[in-house]
C-alpha cells in the first residue's frame, strides 16, 4: 500500500520532524528533489539532454513551497541553467520564455483562488508537492491552476492527486523521500503488489467449498444481472456458485457453472440462507429490481447471514433510505460490504456526496456499519473504524451496464477465499479495474469482465515481479 496523506496529516508530520530535523534541511532535500525531477525531465527521449544553458522560471510563493522552488533554482543555476523567481503574488499574465516551469506558488495550505501565469510554449511544467490552486484534499481546482507534466510530492501522496481534477492536473507523481516517515497513514492507494502478497492462494488440498459464493440476484426479464455476478465469482477463484434467482420458474434458470436455483418471488430470505448453508459469502442485489418485492427478504437476509454479505444494485435500493438504511445494516451478523455509485449512496446517506469524497465515504461507512465501496473514477472503499483504501486502476472502460454486477461478484469470491470484506472490496476494485485495461479500448462490455479478470490474476506473479523492481529503483505514478 502507499500511503496518502491529507493536508492536516502531512502538516503534523512535517512539524514532528522539525524537532529532530531543521526545517533548512527539509526544504534543502525537496528542493534537491525538484532539481532533480527537472534534470530528469529534460534528459527524457525527445529532449535535449543537457540542463547547462536551458532557461527556466520558478514562481514561488512565500511559503516554505516558495522556499522549495528558490532551493531548485539555486541549485540549477550551480548546473548551469538561466534561471528567473517570480514572485507569485506579482506575476504577469504569461511567463516569459523558458524551458522549464516550476511551480512553486502554494502549497497543500492554500485555500484561497488562484490565477496561474500562462506558461510559455513547449515548456516542461514541474509542480511542488500539488499544483498550486488544487485542493490537496478533495481534488477541486480553485481558479485557474497550471496542469504539470509532473508533480514531486513529499513525504507521501495527498488526496487531492487522485481525486476530482488532480489526475488532470497533476501529471506524473513522484513521492519524493524528504527522510520523514508517513507513519499512521489512514488512507492507503491500493497497488499491484498488494493483491499479490493479501489475496490467499489456494491450497494444494482444497476443494470448491471452501471457496463457495452464493449469488442472490436477477429476477424474470433481469437475467444477465445474475450470469455477470456468478461467472465472475466463478473466474475469480470462488470453488462453487449457488445462484439463487426470486420469481424465476426453473425452465428460466440460467445455464452455467453456478448450481441454480428458483426462489419465491415473495419471502425468500430463509431459502436462500439455506442454498447458502456451505457458502463463505454471500452477494445479493444485482438484477432483483424496484419493485418492492424484495425489499424485506433483503433486509432479513443481510440481518441473518452467517458469512459477510456484499449488498449491490438493487439490494442497495432494498435496504431504504437514510437511517432506514443503517438499521438494516446494523442488525447484520457480520460486517456487510456496500456498493454504491453516487446516486445510490445519495439514497444511503441522505444526500449525495460533495468534493470530499473520502470524508463522505466514512461517515457512510460509520453510520451503516459497514465496508462502503463508493465508485468512481478513483474508488473509495472505507470501514468503519475509519480505514481508507484508494483505487485508481479504473477507466472510463468501466462505464458499461454490468460492470458493477462482474465487481460484486469479485468482491464475494475474495471473501470466500480467506479476505476480511474490506480488504476484499479494494482488491476487488482493482483487480476489476486491471481485467478492463487488458480489453478492448472501445467497445469493452461486462461479459469481457470476468475471464480477463482471471487472466490478470493468473499473470499476477509475473506483474508484480516488475513492480517491485520498480519499487526498488523509485517510484512514478501515471495518475
Amino acid at each position: 500500500m502507499r500511503p496518502v496523506l491529507s493536508a492536516r496529516e502531512a502538516l503534523a508530520l512535517d512539524v514532528a520532524a522539525q524537532k529532530h530535523v531543521p526545517i533548512g534541511t527539509l526544504i534543502q532535500r525537496a528542493g534537491v528533489a525538484v532539481e532533480m525531477a527537472v534534470v530528469d525531465m529534460l534528459r527524457r527521449p525527445g529532449r535535449p539532454g543537457s540542463v547547462y544553458g536551458k532557461r527556466g522560471v520558478v514562481v514561488a510563493g512565500k511559503g516554505h513551497n516558495g522556499d522549495d522552488g528558490r532551493v531548485a533554482a539555486y541549485r540549477l543555476r550551480r548546473r548551469g541553467m538561466r534561471v528567473a523567481v517570480v514572485d507569485a503574488a506579482r506575476a504577469p499574465d504569461e511567463l516569459p520564455g523558458a524551458d522549464v516551469v516550476i511551480d512553486a506558488a502554494y502549497g497543500t495550505g492554500f485555500r484561497r483562488t488562484y490565477v496561474a501565469p500562462k506558461p510559455p510554449p513547449g515548456a516542461i511544467v514541474v509542480a511542488v508537492d500539488v499544483p498550486s490552486g488544487l485542493n490537496a484534499d478533495t481534488g477541486e481546482r480553485s481558479g485557474a491552476p497550471m496542469t504539470a507534466d509532473r508533480t514531486v510530492a513529499f513525504i507521501a501522496l495527498k488526496p487531492g492527486l487522485l481525486l476530482g481534477d488532480g489526475p488532470g492536473l497533476a501529471g506524473t507523481v513522484t513521492v519524493a523521500d524528504i527522510g520523514i516517515d508517513p507513519k499512521g497513514s489512514q488512507t492507503n492507494l491500493v497497488e499491484d503488489a498488494d493483491v499479490d502478497a493479501e489475496l490467499p492462494r489456494r491450497d494444494r488440498d482444497t476443494h470448491k467449498w471452501r471457496s463457495g459464493v452464493a449469488v442472490v440476484a436477477g429476477s424474470p426479464g433481469m437475467m444477465g444481472s445474475a450470469v455477470l455476478c456468478s461467472q465472475a465469482a466463478a473466474r475469480s477463484g470462488a470453488g462453487m456458485v449457488r445462484l439463487g434467482v426470486p420469481g424465476c420458474a426453473p425452465a428460466g434458470l440460467p445455464v452455467s457453472e453456478a448450481v441454480s436455483t428458483s426462489l419465491a418471488l415473495r419471502d425468500w430470505s430463509d431459502d436462500a440462507l439455506a442454498m447458502a448453508g456451505r457458502c463463505r459469502a454471500i452477494v445479493v442485489g444485482p438484477g432483483l429490481g424496484r419493485d418492492g418485492a424484495a425489499g424485506d427478504s433483503v433486509r432479513r437476509l443481510v440481518a441473518a447471514s452467517p458469512v459477510p454479505i456484499v449488498v449491490d444494485g438493487d439490494g442497495l435500493w432494498a435496504l431504504g433510505e437514510g437511517q432506514d438504511a443503517a438499521r438494516a445494516c446494523s442488525l447484520s451478523r457480520s460486517t456487510p460490504v456496500l456498493t454504491p455509485h453516487d446516486g445510490e449512496a445519495a439514497r444511503l446517506a441522505g444526500s449525495g456526496p460533495g468534493a470530499d469524497r473520502i470524508g463522505y465515504a466514512r461517515d457512510l461507512a460509520s453510520s451503516c456499519g459497514a465496508v462502503v465501496l463508493l465508485k468512481g473514477p478513483c474508488t473509495v472503499v472505507a470501514e468503519p473504524s475509519g480505514q481508507v483504501r484508494l483505487v485508481t486502476s479504473g477507466s472510463s472502460r468501466l462505464a458499461t451496464a454490468g460492470s458493477g454486477d462482474v465487481l460484486s461478484g469479485l468482491i464475494g469470491a475474495f471473501i470466500a477465499r480467506g479476505l476480511e470484506p474490506f480488504h476484499a472490496a479494494s482488491l476487488g476494485a482493482h483487480v476489476h479495474g486491471r481485467a478492463a485495461s487488458l480489453g478492448l479500448r472501445e467497445g469493452l462490455v461486462a461479459g469481457d469482465l470476468a475471464e480477463l479478470a482471471a487472466r490478470w490474476l493468473s499473470g499476477l506473479d509475473s506483474t508484480t515481479r516488475g513492480l517491485h523492481e520498480q519499487h526498488a529503483r523509485g517510484r512514478e505514478t501515471h495518475l
